[in-house]
C-alpha cells in the first residue's frame, strides 16, 4: 500500500471512531433515561427492560469495534498494518476497503470463525 492509501484508511478509521464514540455517548444517555423512566404497569416495565438490554448490547458491540479500530490505528503507526496476524501475508486491499480494521486475510478469517 502507498502512503496515500494508508492516510486514506487512517482517515476512515478516525471518522468511524468519532461516530462510534458519539453512538456510545448517545446510547449511554438513552440507557440513563430508561433507568429513571417510571413504569406504570408490567408492560411498561417489560418494554423498558427490553429497550435497556438492546441499548446495552449495542454499546458492547460498539466498544468491541472501537477497540478493533484503535488497534488498527496502532498498527498503522507501527508499520504492521495490512499484514494478516495468522499467516503474515498481506491482507487484500479490497478486504481492507470493506473492513479497514481487519486483522486477518479472508482465508485466515474463515479459519478463525470456524474455531469459534
Amino acid at each position: 500500500m502507498s502512503e496515500n492509501e494508508f492516510e486514506k484508511i487512517k482517515e476512515i478509521l478516525l471518522e468511524r471512531k468519532k461516530q462510534i464514540l458519539k453512538n456510545i455517548d448517545d446510547n449511554s444517555k438513552e440507557i440513563d433515561g430508561l433507568k429513571v423512566a417510571e413504569a406504570s404497569d408490567d408492560a411498561d416495565h417489560a418494554t423498558i427492560s427490553a429497550d435497556t438490554a438492546i441499548e446495552e448490547a449495542l454499546n458492547v458491540k460498539q466498544q468491541k469495534e472501537l477497540k478493533e479500530i484503535e488497534y488498527a490505528l496502532f498498527k498503522i503507526a507501527n508499520g504492521s498494518y495490512g499484514i494478516c496476524e495468522m499467516c503474515e501475508e498481506p491482507i487484500g486491499e479490497a478486504r481492507l476497503e470493506v473492513k479497514p480494521q481487519a486483522k486477518y486475510c479472508i482465508v485466515c478469517r474463515e479459519i478463525v470463525e470456524k474455531r469459534a
